[in-house]
């Protein structure tokens, strides 16, 4: 299928089952968080799964090669993510199993309706106040900031539309673990699995996983860590099979 490519736009593979994505770097790009966070998610066949801030919808396209769920949807404020978003479904033909809607994380429970998941996804903006470099490309800034809503938004709006017993899942930074269990606590999401992520195995941990569950019993798995670099620039084998080769195989290059 030929699609339109917008200025500054470039289609870019992601190595499976022949998926493209639309992504303008002038804006923002998706990066390895989100990938992780793909991979992290355990997802049943036939589930129905919305990912919260979807972006250019780079989880629901990712969730679709890799898992057997039914329906896939992407809820996203910024008209001209979302449009890009759209326009990977249609190149992809996807459009009978991921709908992208443009709309408020804050607003998500009105729009989508309580209890209609099974599975929610968040790649969130990871920053408060002042925290970070405040990028001034207002798309980046949202991507990476709370400037639009918080984490207790979030956290509120997946526990309204998780049915009872859905999984939440999320990849943030661990500088706020403590506050993201007590938020997801507090709205009845239990933490059930934590894992952490280092760039190198003698470095502190840069990114956290979670899984949590909608009226969960208070019982959490603290897996092994996740290493990305075994050395600069090569990934260990762990990551190249999330990413899955030879798109991002640098070993045979």
């Amino acid at each position: 299928m030929t699609i339109k490519l917008l200025e500054n736009e470039r289609l870019d593979d992601l190595g499976r089952k022949g998926y493209k994505i639309i992504q303008n770097p002038e804006k923002f790009c998706f990066g390895i968080d989100a990938v992780l966070l793909s991979g992290f998610a355990k997802i049943k066949d036939g589930a129905n799964v919305l990912d919260l801030g979807t972006g250019t919808g780079i989880i629901p396209i990712l969730l679709e090669a890799k898992t057997g769920a039914a329906q896939l949807t992407g809820l996203e404020i910024q008209e001209e993510s979302a449009d890009m978003a759209r326009r990977s479904v249609a190149y992809n033909g996807l459009e009978d199993k991921i709908s992208i809607v443009t709309g408020d994380i804050k607003e998500a429970g009105s729009l989508l309706g309580a209890a209609s998941f099974d599975v929610i996804t968040c790649n969130p903006p990871y920053m408060i106040g002042g925290h970070g470099l405040q990028n001034p490309s207002e798309a980046k800034m949202i991507a990476r900031h709370e400037v639009l809503c918080t984490f207790e938004d979030i956290a509120r709006e997946a526990a309204f539309l998780l049915k009872h017993g859905g999984t939440f899942y999320l990849v943030h930074r661990p500088f706020r673990l403590a506050e993201i269990i007590t938020t997801l606590a507090a709205h009845k999401l239990e933490p059930k699995r934590i894992r952490f992520v280092h760039p190198y195995v003698d470095k502190e941990p840069n990114m956290v996983l979670i899984e949590a569950r909608k009226g969960g019993n208070p019982r959490v798995t603290v897996e092994k860590p996740l290493i990305v670099y075994r050395d600069k620039g090569e990934y260990t084998d762990e990551i190249y099979d999330i990413y899955k080769p030879p798109v991002y195989d640098k070993r045979e290059k």
